[in-house]
């Protein structure tokens, strides 16, 4: 993933993560990674303990799609000069609106509808995409 994102960062990229995990996890692994944006899901907190709960809108389908294309809008990209990178059927709609939508280490379904399938679990293969 570092390499990943060294390569969009060198094509003056940027790089976005939407994901259906939490931010508890996310707020350390993506500066670490190198990633610019990210978007996830709250844990709620009560009395300093975790409720079990989500805290805010859950991080789904078609919050990764807004995500990409808000994120596109604010940086004056056009989504089609966008790539989403999906495994699962939430990432579907994300890719759809993504200007390449590929499948990294996916279930069937996304491998069907992606614009081409990454495997084995190597992310830097798409820096031959980048321009």
């Amino acid at each position: 993933m570092r390499a990943l994102t060294a390569a969009v960062h060198e094509r003056r990229g940027i790089v976005g993560v939407v994901s259906g995990g939490f931010h508890e996890i996310l707020d350390d692994v993506a500066p670490a990674l190198g990633v610019d944006r990210w978007r996830a899901n709250r844990l709620e907190v009560v009395a300093g303990s975790l409720s079990g709960r989500v805290d805010g809108d859950i991080v789904d389908g078609v919050a990764k799609a807004s995500s990409l294309q808000e994120w596109a809008a604010e940086l004056g990209v056009t989504p089609r000069a966008t790539i989403a990178i999906g495994d699962g059927a939430n990432d579907l709609q994300m890719m759809a609106v993504a200007g390449l939508g590929l499948a990294f280490n996916a279930k069937p379904a996304v491998r069907e509808a992606a614009s081409l399938v990454i495997g084995p679990q190597d992310l830097s293969e798409v820096i031959a995409l980048l321009p």
